[in-house]
């Protein structure tokens, strides 16, 4: 069911434009209920091809024009971005953050006293739909906005509620977990092309494995470590590929790079 809202994004990055094309496919909103802005031309008229979306080169005029607006800077950008709409921010505004590592505590102190504020760590799946979100609310942040991120979050994926000091997690596990796993599925590729099989052959089998690999583990609601060992036979061909899995330590250096873009997260949020 579409929501009667007014959204708007500042900045028209990727994540930007995934979220809106994510909420304009799921029929939440329609077109003429987004908007972006950012100072890139190129940026702008791809939002626009994307989504259909109006657009500007002016934060404010974003602001002007939507109650609910969802920070898609940089970090680095955070600053300026909140200072250019700080005076036309009201009460009736809502600030969605998507910005990686930056608090509630500097979004807040950035703007009028009393600012609704939310934080949220999506990913790119939000474009397709299956997108992975944590979220926490700020100090003013009421019950209602809580629920009005969920819904809008809840329309390209998963949407889960967490404390703020876990957002870095988040951050590291699903905000970057895509990378990760687009590098193993580039990975089980090269091995099914190493076995012999053509490249798109092996690459539609990789990628539909890990689709029906995570399905399993949401759908079941088993432990991972369950349903490996369904498909894991005495002395069959599963157990000597996952011998050779854990001689190259890929549960250590999985676990290594989540804690390091984690760690890279906090410090985003102290610059």
């Amino acid at each position: 069911m579409a929501i009667q809202l007014k959204i708007g994004f500042l900045g028209a990055g990727k994540m930007a434009t995934a979220l809106a094309k994510g909420l304009v496919n799921a029929r939440l909103v329609k077109a003429n209920q987004l908007c972006a802005a950012d100072p890139f031309d190129g940026a702008r008229k791809h939002f626009t091809g994307e989504t259909g979306a109006k657009t500007f080169a002016a934060n404010r005029e974003a602001a002007a024009s939507a109650t609910v607006l969802i920070l898609a800077t940089k970090p680095d950008q955070v600053a300026a971005a909140l200072a250019e709409i700080s005076a036309a921010f009201t009460k009736n505004h809502l600030l969605i953050s998507i910005a990686a590592g930056v608090t509630i505590a500097k979004l807040e102190h950035a703007l009028p006293p009393g600012a609704r504020v939310i934080r949220v760590m999506p990913n790119t799946p939000a474009l397709v739909g299956a997108g992975a979100a944590g979220f926490a609310l700020g100090q003013n942040a009421t019950a209602a906005d809580g629920e009005l991120a969920k819904k809008l979050l809840s329309a390209v994926g998963l949407a889960l509620q967490v404390k703020e000091s876990l957002l870095d997690a988040v951050t590291g596990l699903s905000g970057s977990g895509p990378a990760y796993v687009y590098q193993f599925i580039e990975a089980l590729s090269d091995g099914g092309v190493a076995a012999g099989l053509p490249r798109d052959i092996a690459t539609q089998l990789a990628a539909q494995t890990v689709l029906g690999g995570a399905k399993m583990v949401l759908a079941t609601g088993q432990h991972p470590g369950a349903l490996k060992d369904q498909v894991t036979s005495p002395g069959g061909t599963t157990i000597e590929g996952l011998h050779e899995l854990e001689k190259g330590g890929l549960r250590a250096t999985v676990i290594s790079a989540v804690r390091a873009a984690t760690e890279k997260s906090r410090k985003l949020g102290q610059g």
